[in-house]
């Protein structure tokens, strides 16, 4: 499932202690649009952040910023052309979060 706008190397927040890890997994994923929009990035590969607030009934702001949240937990990964942002699931830490919750 990797994408070009994805690095392979799981990221450093990501890297941490076990249950800080599920922490900040669980807390990234704690907004039903954040579940949604990992769902369909999932499905999709990867997808510029448009037509990702064209799946939402949200302005582009708020799904930008819960992008940047996603992000910053490691979950999601971007790349910026221009005024294009190509966003994508960062593969290994979907692994990682099946295994967090698989170990539970």
């Amino acid at each position: 499932m990797a994408t070009k706008c994805c690095e392979p190397a799981l990221p450093k927040i990501l890297r941490g202690e076990v249950d800080e890890v599920l922490a900040t997994v669980c807390k990234a994923l704690g907004h039903p649009v954040r579940v949604r929009l990992l769902r369909i990035l999932i499905q999709k590969g990867e997808c510029i952040s448009g037509d990702l607030a064209g799946e939402f009934d949200h302005a582009q702001s708020t799904i930008s910023e819960h992008l940047r949240l996603l992000k910053e937990a490691g979950l999601v990964q971007g790349t910026i052309d221009g005024q294009r942002r190509c966003y994508c699931v960062h593969p290994a830490a979907l692994r990682l979060i099946k295994d967090l919750v698989a170990n539970l």
